[in-house]
C-alpha cells in the first residue's frame, strides 16, 4: 500500500491548518497576541468568566496545555483569575480591559486571514469546504459540540 500525502485528507487538513496559523500569526502578532492564545480568547469573548476546566472541554485540549496558555495570558495582561463566588475552590478566568479592547482588531485579522486563504475558491466552494469540515468535526466528536 502506497501513501500519497497529496491524497491524504489528514495530511492536507493539517497542512492547511498550519498555513492558516502562519497567516493568523502574522496578522495578530502586532496586537501582542499569538495563535496559541487566540482560541481561549474566542471562548472568553463569547463567555467571559469560564473555569479552566470549561475551557479545556470547549477547546478540547489537555489540562497542562490550558494551564500554560492561561499562565501566558495572565503574564501578558489578557486575563485574571478570581475565585468563584459560590465555590472558593474554583477559579474563574476573566478578560482584562486590554483583552476586551483587542477583540475587534483580532477578530478582523482572523476574518481577513480566512478571506485571503480561501480567495482562490468560489463562493460555493468556500461554503462547501466549511460545511464538510463541520460535518467531519461533528462525526468525530460524537455529539458535534462539547458546549
Amino acid at each position: 500500500m502506497d501513501f500519497a500525502k497529496d491524497q491524504s485528507a489528514g495530511y492536507l487538513v493539517n497542512h492547511v491548518a498550519r498555513l492558516f496559523e502562519q497567516g493568523l500569526k502574522r496578522r495578530i502578532r502586532p496586537l501582542g497576541l499569538s495563535p496559541g492564545t487566540f482560541p481561549a480568547l474566542l471562548e472568553l469573548w463569547e463567555h467571559d468568566g469560564l473555569t479552566q476546566k470549561e475551557l479545556v472541554i470547549r477547546l478540547d485540549i489537555e489540562q497542562p496545555t490550558m494551564a500554560n496558555t492561561l499562565a501566558r495570558m495572565e503574564r501578558d495582561g489578557l486575563v485574571i483569575r478570581k475565585k468563584d463566588d459560590s465555590d472558593g475552590r474554583v477559579q474563574r478566568i476573566w478578560l482584562t480591559d486590554r483583552a476586551r479592547e483587542l477583540q475587534r482588531p483580532a477578530v478582523a485579522a482572523a476574518m481577513a486571514e480566512n478571506a485571503d486563504a480561501m480567495a482562490s475558491l468560489a463562493d460555493h466552494e468556500r461554503e462547501l469546504f466549511v460545511a464538510l469540515m463541520r460535518k467531519i468535526i461533528k462525526a468525530r466528536s460524537g455529539s458535534g459540540s462539547r458546549r
